[in-house]
């Protein structure tokens, strides 16, 4: 027979579980004549144990960098994403005429290329590692492609994303963006660049895409801006999600029992019951 004590000690000891995570952070913002594209923001997927109820879990969306409309600066580096103990760090901006190298970032910006001394920026790296991957240098006229969650940037090409099916549809997050010259951006929301009098798109909301390098010439040459991120999270359907005030989310209905929690913006906290 088990005794009164212990059933009381089980009833009020704290039930932890797992939560599944995607947390993806804001895509750097493009360069500026022959811009690089921006990097992806940093791509994190794990699954967070010990998760107790009624205990608050900081929740951040990191916004997309501004891409530069100067040709003096670098595109903006994005902002990172939280969740809890996990932070997913921002994509890098990309270069401009003369402020050519990309920044690094959870993917690199990519480089640019300064047509007046005739040299080509160099890509920035993925630091920390294991987020995304670089971006590429820039070349002659022409900037270099932003790195992506699944590879570098390659010549103008921004690096594509990584797929994942956390939703229960597949989606491909966290592309490069382009390198100006009509350079494409990587698949997962990594925005185009420009050529002659085109706008550079930026990256894709919510996907964390990098914006796309602006062109040299013509009424809009400004690079694009990258994408906001998001955090996604996946618990058992036992469980009841609060999203605290400052955030904006969304739940799906239970499916294979589990529910999935989409946050879109804003900071704050999360818990359980």
């Amino acid at each position: 027979m088990t005794p009164i004590l212990g059933i009381i000690a089980s009833q009020n000891y704290p039930r932890t579980f797992g939560v599944e995570y995607l947390v993806i952070a804001g895509g750097g913002g493009g360069g500026m004549y022959y811009g690089g594209g921006g990097g992806a923001g940093g791509y994190l997927t794990n699954t967070l144990t010990n998760v107790s109820a009624a205990t608050n879990y900081t929740v951040t969306i990191g916004a997309g960098g501004a891409g530069t409309t100067s040709t003096s600066v670098k595109g903006s580096s994005g902002n990172n994403s939280v969740f809890s103990s996990v932070t997913s760090t921002a994509g890098g901006g990309g270069g401009s005429r003369f402020d050519r190298d990309g920044l690094n970032g959870g993917s690199g910006g990519g480089g640019s290329y300064d047509d007046t001394i005739f040299i080509a920026g160099i890509g920035g790296s993925a630091s920390p590692s294991g987020q995304g991957n670089a971006g590429a240098n820039g070349a002659s006229t022409r900037g270099g492609g932003g790195g992506g969650a699944s590879a570098s940037g390659v010549n103008q090409t921004g690096g594509d994303g990584l797929t994942s099916s956390i939703t229960g549809s597949s989606v491909t997050r966290a592309g490069g963006g382009g390198g100006s010259g009509s350079g494409v951006g990587g698949a997962g929301g990594g925005g185009n660049g420009s050529v002659g009098g085109s706008q550079a798109t930026g990256g894709t909301v919510n996907l964390g895409g990098g914006g796309g390098g602006g062109w040299g010439v013509g009424a809009t040459p400004n690079g694009g801006s990258g994408g906001s991120g998001t955090v996604i999270l996946k618990y058992p359907d036992t469980k009841t999600i609060t999203i605290g005030g400052g955030l904006t989310g969304t739940t799906a209905s239970p499916s294979g029992g589990f529910k999935v929690t989409t946050i879109t913006a804003g900071t704050g906290n999360v818990s359980w019951t």
